[in-house]
């Protein structure tokens, strides 16, 4: 038998006849159906959390002009998240809430304009949550399933008319205070390795840099505890419309993190602060929650 001499030539159409064969396969099992592209949101989310340890970030108050670089840290880091939207900011900025729905984000309902919906005249409370879905309908082609209520402040009547408009109320388990530690990231993280632990939902808003480079910093310690970061959604299953979930308190401190050297943190990023998108008028709560007539958080 004649022995073939694996000349360069031959090395070379074998190498492109590969991966053309390779290319051709993708191409063919995506349209069939029988291959599936992946995305970094869909990867994070194909975990079992009954089995691995799972946390959920939550960011309120958005779209803003850190959205962008958040949805790219995530994606970075093959993490999902759950985004509470402001109805008014998404129909000044369809755009933004349609590029945090494009990245495989979960998109939720912050209500129309962010009041204190315990306080509002009642007549008042249907239009906070319609409005809200519709905006956000509009601008990523789906009706939310969950809705955060300004401050987490929420009553009986309010939660009937969630439910009656499909929602489920979701509060928190962990709240690391970043809007009041803006310029004292020191204290957010403190309050996150003393409380986070597997299952919890995590309240952070995206409306501000300094968040944004806390989460930047943050989530390397997170995987480095064996934590998968996922959607609200995926960790705690489906939640029926009128029920709600966690608290608006931090619990006793778990200390269930270990801090990794800081020498192993990301370096930040020069990233100037933008300036405001503009945005509708929105009501907040004092003392409550982020916000105010600059920023809409």
């Amino acid at each position: 038998m004649r022995k073939r001499t694996d000349s360069s030539t031959w090395t070379y159409w074998r190498m492109v006849v590969g991966v053309c064969a390779g290319v051709a396969i993708v191409v063919i099992g995506s349209l069939t159906g029988h291959v599936r592209v992946t995305s970094t949101a869909e990867a994070a989310e194909d975990v079992d959390c009954a089995v691995v340890k799972c946390v959920a970030l939550t960011f309120d108050d958005g779209p803003s002009p850190y959205t962008d670089r958040l949805l790219q840290i995530l994606k970075d880091n093959d993490a999902a998240a759950t985004f509470f939207l402001i109805g008014n900011k998404v129909a000044a900025n369809p755009a933004g809430a349609k590029r945090i729905a494009d990245a495989g984000m979960e998109v939720g309902s912050h209500t129309w304009e962010h009041p204190n919906m315990t306080t509002i005249p009642p007549e008042d409370i249907p239009a906070q949550f319609s409005r809200a879905n519709d905006a956000i309908e509009a601008a990523i082609g789906q009706r939310p399933t969950l809705v955060r209520t300004a401050g987490g402040l929420i009553n009986d009547q309010v939660l009937a008319e969630a439910g009656r408009q499909g929602l489920a109320d979701i509060n928190w388990d962990v709240i690391p205070f970043d809007w009041a530690n803006d310029a004292n990231t020191g204290a957010t993280r403190t309050l996150l390795m003393s409380q986070i632990k597997p299952g919890a939902v995590v309240l952070f808003h995206d409306t501000y840099s300094s968040t944004v480079d806390l989460v930047y910093q943050f989530i390397p310690v997170l995987k480095a505890n064996g934590y998968h970061l996922v959607t609200v959604s995926h960790m705690l299953g489906p939640r029926a419309p009128g029920t709600v979930y966690g608290s608006r308190e931090n619990g006793p401190p778990v200390n269930e993190l270990v801090d990794i050297p800081a020498a192993n943190l990301p370096a930040l990023p020069n990233t100037p602060s933008p300036a405001p998108m503009p945005n509708l008028p929105i009501t907040d709560i004092p003392n409550q929650n982020s916000g105010g007539p600059n920023n809409g958080s």
